[in-house]
């Protein structure tokens, strides 16, 4: 198979750790807010006047914004993109609806976003409304992976939003127990 960098038809390339400059980063939040502001309550219907080709450009574009809304730890942004009917399935789901998803990944974004890691998705590709991805996280003066995963969204364009979400995620470094674990863990033996 030949190997090429899925980025070469899209505004921006974030396959690598490799930052964007300021302005773009701010032209890229802009638009994210543009596209939330276009999400119709109810998922839009596929029609001749709304089509998969549409879709799936719109879905392109909007793709380099859920990236810099992702490395910006920009959870207000990330949690929009959502419908509110959202369907999250992971390994400790499944999760519905918006406010669920959020509570759950207000961790993970934490964790890929925080100070010091560069969150990168070195595949990307599309079709119609499916958006399918493979990241992972590098700490930036280590250059050790400190977590990746994948994930496949189902996006209906700018108008329908993210309505479903199927991610896998490991992570290698800063993940720590609950604290009712740890005293799981050092509570004495019964005698």
């Amino acid at each position: 198979m030949q190997r090429f960098n899925y980025y070469r038809d899209l505004l921006t390339d974030y396959s690598k750790p490799d930052l964007i400059s300021n302005e773009l980063a701010v032209k890229l939040l802009n638009d994210a807010e543009a596209y939330i502001s276009l999400r119709e309550e109810t998922l839009p219907q596929i029609t001749t006047n709304y089509s998969l080709v549409q879709i799936e450009r719109e879905n392109k574009d909007w793709w380099s914004t859920h990236c810099e809304a992702w490395r910006q730890g920009r959870a207000d942004i990330l949690a929009r993109e959502y419908t509110d009917e959202l369907v999250y399935l992971c390994a400790d789901g499944p999760f519905y609806g918006r406010i669920a998803a959020k509570h759950r990944e207000e961790h993970w974004w934490a964790i890929t976003a925080q100070p010091g890691v560069t969150m990168s998705w070195p595949i990307v590709m599309f079709h119609d409304e499916v958006v399918y991805t493979e990241w992972c996280c590098i700490d930036n003066e280590s250059n050790e992976t400190i977590a990746r995963g994948n994930e496949t969204i189902l996006r209906r364009g700018h108008r329908g939003g993210c309505y479903l979400k199927s991610s896998h995620l490991d992570f290698s470094r800063d993940v720590y127990a609950p604290s009712e674990f740890l005293y799981w863990l050092r509570r004495e033996p019964e005698t």
